[in-house]
């Protein structure tokens, strides 16, 4: 009887319209519900950065044969961006997603402007099936709660893929994981920016002449310092601060260089090294942020009685689920990646940077919620290092299994290219993935003694009692 409502799929990005593809190509009814105005609408956010990965990583292969095979009037005359180019946002949004979603399979089944607040289970007769509820919950139907601009509206479903992504939910600049004293006012006031701006485009002349410090150690923040870098050579009065927090190393973010199969991830790690040695870019090691004051300018209130004055701070500190909406489902999730329990420990971060995660699909993302899944960068939870191609797998196997396909959902495929490098321990050697796989290569350069990449110095500045003394210990840095 289920059969009769729809797979309820949540977000219109890449991976939310990747599942309904992959879903209507096996005759299943779906409705995506988006909580933005448009297709790729969270990807518009960053439209401006250009992704590390080609358009042979990102283009899903049931997208691709719902947009070049002809149907009814459609002509199916979409022709594919060249493999081997780097898309942008932007590019990706207007190239892919929009085509996609404009497409007559699936144009009637999206809802725009429709954020969902809650997920619960409903039996067909009205009954109540509460999270405490077991008898009856799996034959039973979800019950998904929307907002819109009419008002709220609560819709029905037999499955539910939660595709949302994490971008609405950053993670704090605080220290330990919370909020710093300060931090909801700092940003609402303009001093802690989104977390991937745009330096060399709409926000330069928020950005030249300024003292910004970019606190975060992943590929937004490198991405983030390289613009910068670049601004600062047209202003060089423009000061930049890399912020490092705990004990953060930048090898993992310089990356394999050559030997990374994706050349422009691994370009990524070679350009932000040449400015951190040019001293345009100042490391400041051991960031602990207590609280923010807000003045003329942005003072943070650090470990140890010491502070830092700077006009901007950008947030590349990476995001986080938000689990509220799904508080009345039974989940399995990691207690500490808050991915899924059988996924967590594959791609946690404190153990495994190397991006590549053997493949997996509907067995390993299943939760004791029948026919729920979290798929996409939100299924990896609080790690950072999902791809695209990830995701289309995963809801390849969803797809799969929704439509009563086992063979298919658990015949998993998928090539991955590999970083070139992992994280190191400071110790000697570096992690291998969980998989089994040796740990990669860590790129040209000649390694270090007792290290597996070679970790470079980083550049340390001192703290006074009060502010940075103007940076005036910027110009005795060696090499300035």
């Amino acid at each position: 009887m289920n059969q009769q409502y729809p797979v309820i799929i949540i977000g219109a990005g890449p991976i939310g319209l990747a599942a309904a593809a992959h879903l209507i190509e096996r005759h299943q009814d779906v409705r995506v519900l988006e909580a933005g105005p448009s297709a790729g609408a969270a990807i518009q956010n960053w439209g401006h950065i250009k992704l590390f990965s080609t358009w042979k990583y990102n283009i899903d292969a049931a997208s691709r044969r719902l947009l070049e095979t002809p149907t009814g009037t459609y002509p199916g005359d979409w022709v594919a961006p060249r493999e081997t180019r780097l898309p942008t946002g932007a590019e990706m949004v207007t190239n892919y997603l929009e085509p996609l979603a404009a497409h007559p399979a699936l144009a009637p089944n999206i809802s725009y402007g429709h954020r969902v607040t809650q997920i619960t289970r409903i039996q067909a007769e009205g009954k109540s099936v509460d999270k405490t509820r077991t008898q009856g919950r799996e034959d039973s139907l979800f019950l998904v709660r929307t907002q819109t601009a009419a008002g709220t509206e609560d819709l029905l479903a037999r499955a539910v893929i939660d595709a949302s992504g994490t971008w609405d939910t950053p993670n704090p600049v605080g220290r330990s994981g919370i909020e710093a004293i300060g931090e909801t006012e700092a940003r609402a006031s303009g001093f802690i920016t989104c977390p991937l701006p745009d330096p060399l485009g709409t926000d330069r002349e928020a950005f030249a002449r300024k003292t910004i410090l970019v606190l975060g150690a992943g590929h937004s923040a490198s991405n983030t310092l390289i613009s910068l870098g670049r601004l600062r050579q047209q202003h060089p009065d423009t000061t930049i601060l890399w912020g490092l927090r705990g004990e953060a190393n930048p090898v993992k973010l310089y990356g394999g260089g050559a030997a990374d199969q994706l050349p422009a991830r691994g370009q990524l790690g070679t350009s932000l090294r040449r400015f951190v040695e040019n001293s345009d870019i100042t490391i400041v090691e051991n960031l602990s942020i207590s609280a923010l004051d807000i003045g003329e300018k942005l003072t943070l209130d650090l470990a140890g009685g010491r502070n830092l004055v700077v006009d901007l701070l950008v947030p590349a500190t990476g995001f986080r689920p938000d689990l509220a909406m799904l508080s009345e489902l039974r989940l399995d999730l990691d207690t500490i990646v808050e991915a899924p329990s059988a996924l967590g420990p594959l791609i946690d971060p404190e153990f495994h940077s190397c991006g590549t995660v053997t493949a997996h699909g509907e067995s390993v993302l299943a939760h004791p919620e029948a026919d729920f899944y979290i798929v996409g960068m939100k299924s990896y939870g609080r790690a950072p290092t999902f791809l695209m191609a990830t995701g289309y797998e995963q809801v390849r196997s969803i797809a799969a299994s929704l439509a009563g396909d086992r063979a298919a959902a658990e015949n998993l495929e998928l090539q991955l290219p590999e970083t070139g490098v992992c994280s190191t321990d400071l110790g000697g050697s570096c992690d291998a993935p969980a998989t089994g796989e040796p740990a990669a290569a860590c790129g040209t350069e000649e390694p270090a003694a007792d290290s597996c990449c070679g970790t470079p110095v980083p550049v340390s500045i001192g703290f006074g009692t009060g502010t940075l003394h103007g940076f005036t210990e910027l110009a005795q840095v060696p090499g300035r």
